[in-house]
């Protein structure tokens, strides 16, 4: 097994947001990194941006809808590095609304992109991996995935497909030498919270007191998932544990979301407030 100070690294939905931050860390420690993403533009400024030169560095355009497309990239990945150390599925979309409200196109949207484009990603990374004898696959779920949010139905629906599909794999590639890590953050502060600050629906996505950074995500990749291989992580624990009692009993949230909707919508007023003054 390489060590852990240089590997080799696919990552999805590198242009922006928890993409961005785990390519730039990836690549400032030394790793080798194919970063993709469905916006060829973006990735190729944000590759021109940071300074991405081969051969540590290569990008391209990748739609993780594709079936087609995931056998080609990671055979790039492994002509241009020799080997594929680690996949990291982080690309994702939400678009909030209440079920009865959104088209049928968005329910579609979040199970395309968040659940089948990483069921798909992890599928063709464990064949290259199971080949070779080794290696790491880090898919991106969600606090959402763990408790059912109101409000963004699709998005929680898509995200627990992703923890169930992760959690089965990675006893199925164990004995293949390869690992398997669900990371389930609560909100973080990228351009997905901030599409959702002006949607009621999406209340409850800030119901935390303290939003994650994407700082706290790469940390808890980079210091804990990497080295240590866990099957899952949660962000921050205490939320994870809370969700987790939440799941096992769901007739709970009948008492549990009036008080904490209404102290949702007061800190999703106030992240709002502070991100429109920023722009001033």
């Amino acid at each position: 097994m390489p060590p852990l100070a240089r590997q080799a690294f696919l990552i999805t939905g590198c242009a922006s947001g928890i993409g961005r931050h785990l390519a730039e860390r990836a690549v400032t420690a030394g790793h080798q990194l194919l970063a993709t993403d469905l916006d060829a533009a973006a990735l190729a400024r944000e590759a021109q941006r940071l300074g991405w030169r081969a051969p540590q560095v290569d990008h391209c355009p990748l739609d993780v809808r594709d079936a087609n497309a995931w056998p080609a990239v990671i055979d790039r990945a492994v002509q241009t590095f020799g080997r594929l150390d680690v996949v990291m599925n982080v690309a994702g979309v939400i678009q909030p609304g209440y079920v009865h409200e959104i088209s049928p196109e968005t329910v579609l949207l979040h199970i395309d992109v968040n659940a089948r484009g990483v069921m798909l990603g992890t599928q063709a990374a464990a064949r290259q991996m199971v080949r070779q004898g080794h290696g790491h696959i880090i898919n991106i779920s969600s606090m959402a995935g763990i408790a059912p949010i109101p409000g963004i139905a699709s998005y929680s629906a898509s995200k627990f497909a992703v923890r169930g599909f992760s959690l089965a794999v990675a006893h199925e590639l164990r004995s293949h030498g390869v690992s398997v890590t669900c990371v389930c953050p609560d909100a973080v502060e990228t351009p997905m919270l901030d599409l959702q600050m002006t949607h009621e629906a999406a209340a409850l996505t800030f119901s935390a007191k303290r939003f994650l950074r994407v700082e706290d995500v790469g940390r808890a990749i980079f210091e804990r998932a990497l080295p240590r291989r866990p099957l899952e992580i949660t962000l921050p624990r205490s939320r994870g544990w809370l969700a987790k009692l939440t799941s096992l009993w769901p007739a709970s949230a009948r008492w549990l979301l009036p008080s904490l909707t209404r102290d949702s919508l007061k800190r999703q007023a106030r992240y709002r407030a502070q991100k429109e003054s920023q722009r001033e």
